[in-house]
């Protein structure tokens, strides 16, 4: 790897101090190729790739390049646990009650936290985690031409 080249996904698990597997670039890779993925879709993903693993290796796998920083966990409430590769930032997310799907969306304030609790209990506060709900533009556009 080079200056100029930035690092390849074997040398990020490296960098992390994680042991380097075909499963675990495998579902790295599977991780920021998609978008908001839940386990079971990663699963099929890093199948894709390298064949057989079991749940509870992508289980595993997803422990340890979260604890590492390498993949974001989120969970929003009544949904499954989903895996982003966007780490690094602080964002925040939108999630339409309809369908599910969950996309980005940029903190205005940027730095975390972004939220000051009015009483933090003396907590150390370092993160604060939105969720924004509503419909997202196809099913706002479906329920629009349900409702007439």
């Amino acid at each position: 790897m080079t200056a100029s080249q930035p690092p390849n996904t074997a040398d990020e698990l490296r960098g992390a101090g994680l042991r380097v597997t075909a499963a675990r670039v495998a579902l790295l890779e599977t991780v920021r190729d998609g978008d908001h993925l839940d386990v079971e879709t990663i699963a099929s993903g890093v199948r894709d790739r390298v064949g057989h693993i079991s749940l509870q290796a992508v289980y595993e796998a997803l422990h340890a390049l979260t604890t590492a920083g390498l993949v974001r966990r989120i969970e929003p409430p009544g949904s499954p646990a989903r895996f982003e590769g966007r780490v690094g930032d602080n964002h925040h997310h939108l999630v339409c009650r309809s369908c599910g799907v969950v996309v980005d969306v940029d903190c205005a304030v940027g730095h975390a936290p972004c939220l000051t609790a009015s009483d933090d209990r003396g907590f150390a506060v370092d993160e604060a985690e939105v969720i924004y709900w509503g419909l997202c533009p196809s099913c706002s556009t479906e329920a629009r031409s349900t409702a007439e």
